[in-house]
């Protein structure tokens, strides 16, 4: 290993102490949340409000950074029976190891602050702190986490190769550095990091690698965290919205607040990564200068047939993924400028079962279920700029009362007009007739939306357009009815004859190109539209059942061919030809030249 190339900053007696958190519970000594299951205190919170508190360095804050790392040391699983000595309870009131990523977050605090400021610690406190990193790494590395989940493999990285070099441990070290490198290739493979394109979790694999970057002292350890932040920043930049400030979609993984934009426009975050050096001045350069519109496509993994493509233009961005990865993806979604408004508009989707909403879903981490709306279903699609072909088939409904895809637009007050069949709706609820078109106009953009393929399970399978908690929602059955048991849907099972599917088809366009909804509905009827859906048959275990649909109009198509027996995608493809998998592909040339 080589010498390190920071340097511990001054101890300024001077300070004034760290004004405490509003959430700060002087009694637990941690910073405590309350849900509608009650008062709660995270232990990595508590582990980062010590690393701050001993950065700042008056004398004030060491002394109650004593009483914060107590109480987050004891929230560490000590006992060598556990299978998970090492790990954290996620909060101080819990009494066991669930959530294996917490020693990532503890560590990825407590370490780093080791580093930095661990002499400014009593002595007892700098032993009580080392032994506690110990044996959390000997935790990280037993777990081995898959490098395929890029935020916590990172941050195995970074502790392991941190944690490796405070303890004069070369060989757990060593493995961070090996880490690294197996991560690289996994996803140089590909194209992109299969935790694709998250506001959330890109945002910690970002932080991570910077952290990464400023401490490691292995000179090529921190090469290839720079190069992976450059190819990583990328993406970024290649898929924030400049007109609306929002990272685009499609999203591998993320929380509702950030959905519906009630967080700060994640374009204001990358600017700061350049301007504290996170990552690299030219990220700032494609932000500033891009083309009015451009596509960009990457692949997660050829493997799981993931890839995500996003079209921009000055008034919206469309976004899908050709495949399902996690219930927090948006698999399928898009932003739109809503002049003189606080936000932009948002459209996305879900897949759901027993007419579940928001509140009906518990988060374990968060300890509420106010959070999210899990996506339930599994998909497929195929995009080309504005147009998309989508098809949602149930995941595990095997039993229930409703099973439905629906396309949720924000904030329904802000929606201009609806359109159904080229005839505007002035009321909700809506019903629509099959084989009809629904435009929603709403701040610059018309959205249209042809429902397609539907596979009726009941004699109930209505298409309607109606309010959810402030939002227009256009929902889309495959069953309403009694609760009962679908024996069909088993597989292995005598009876099964593929997933049930909803199927539907996509178009964005600005307003200022049609006079009104009605002549953008029948822009979009005057393409051609084919199906095909094999006839059922029970699954013997072999053979194929296909759907394909395609779409044209003028010189442009787009196609999409699954089986619905195995749940593959068979075929995609355009005018052009069929689809393959880039590891990077954008009509934005420009953008290229930054390709690590």
């Amino acid at each position: 290993m080589t010498q390190p190339h920071h340097n511990h900053p001054p101890h300024n007696p001077n300070l004034h102490p760290l004004p405490l958190p509003a959430d700060f519970n002087p009694a637990t000594c941690l910073l405590q949340k309350s849900t509608e299951f009650g008062l709660f205190h995270e232990s990595r919170r508590g582990a980062r409000l010590a690393a701050d508190l001993v950065a700042n360095g008056h004398p004030e804050d060491l002394a109650l950074a004593e009483k914060v790392l107590d109480a987050v040391l004891a929230c560490q699983e000590v006992d060598p029976r556990d299978p998970h000595c090492g790990n954290f309870y996620w909060m101080a009131e819990d009494h066991h190891v669930e959530d294996l990523n917490a020693v990532e977050f503890n560590l990825e605090a407590l370490i780093p602050m080791m580093i930095r400021y661990g002499d400014r610690l009593a002595t007892s406190y700098q032993e009580r702190v080392r032994a506690a990193i110990q044996l959390g790494l000997q935790e990280i590395a037993r777990l081995d986490v898959l490098v395929a989940y890029t935020n916590i493999t990172v941050l195995d990285i970074l502790n392991s190769s941190l944690g490796g070099e405070l303890l004069g441990d070369s060989a757990l070290a060593q493995r961070g550095y090996n880490k690294l490198v197996a991560w690289m290739a996994y996803t140089h493979q590909h194209g992109h990091p299969l935790e694709y394109n998250s506001p959330t979790y890109g945002a910690v694999t970002i932080r991570a690698l910077k952290r990464l970057i400023d401490l490691v002292r292995d000179e090529a350890t921190r090469h290839r965290a720079e190069a992976m932040t450059a190819r990583l920043a990328l993406s970024i930049a290649l898929h924030i919205h400049t007109p609306t400030g929002r990272w685009a979609g499609p999203h591998g993984r993320a929380y509702q607040p950030s959905v519906v934009c009630e967080t700060p426009p994640e374009m204001a975050m990358v600017r700061e990564w350049v301007a504290n050096g996170t990552v690299p001045a030219w990220v700032g350069a494609l932000l500033d200068q891009r083309p009015a519109c451009f596509q960009v496509t990457e692949t997660a993994e050829r493997n799981r047939q993931l890839a995500l493509t996003t079209y921009h233009t000055p008034t919206y961005v469309l976004g899908t993924a050709t495949s399902s990865f996690n219930p927090q993806a948006n698999v399928c979604m898009a932003h739109f400028t809503r002049p003189g408004a606080e936000r932009p508009g948002v459209l996305y989707t879900r897949y759901i079962t027993n007419d579940k909403w928001f509140g009906d879903a518990y988060h374990a981490t968060d300890r509420t279920k106010t959070r999210n709306l899990p996506d339930e279903g599994d998909f497929f699609s195929v995009q080309q700029q504005n147009r998309a072909l989508c098809i949602y088939g149930s995941q595990n409904f095997r039993h229930g009362s409703s099973a439905k895809a629906v396309l949720i637009w924000t904030v329904r007050a802000a929606i201009d007009g609806i359109w159904v069949g080229g005839q505007q709706v002035a009321t909700l609820p809506c019903q629509v007739p099959p084989g009809q078109t629904i435009v929603v106009a709403s701040g610059d953009a018309y959205m249209a939306v042809r429902p397609l393929q539907i596979t009726a399970l009941g004699k109930n399978t209505p298409i309607q357009l109606v309010e959810r908690n402030g939002d227009l929602v256009l929902e889309m059955y495959n069953y309403q009815g009694p609760e009962k048991r679908f024996w069909e849907l088993n597989w292995p099972g005598a009876f099964y004859q593929g997933k049930p599917i909803i199927s539907y088809y996509l178009e964005i366009a600005e307003r200022s190109d049609f006079a009104d909804g009605a002549a953008f509905c029948d822009a979009v009827n005057s393409g051609t539209l084919v199906e095909h859906l094999d006839v059922p048959y029970t699954y013997p275990a072999a053979g194929e059942r296909r759907y394909v649909v395609s779409y044209q109009r003028e010189d442009q198509e787009i196609g999409i061919d699954i089986d619905l027996m195995q749940w593959q995608l068979k075929r995609r493809w355009t005018a052009a030809g069929d689809l393959g998998w880039p590891t990077l592909a954008t009509d934005f040339v420009a953008a290229l030249a930054y390709v690590p």
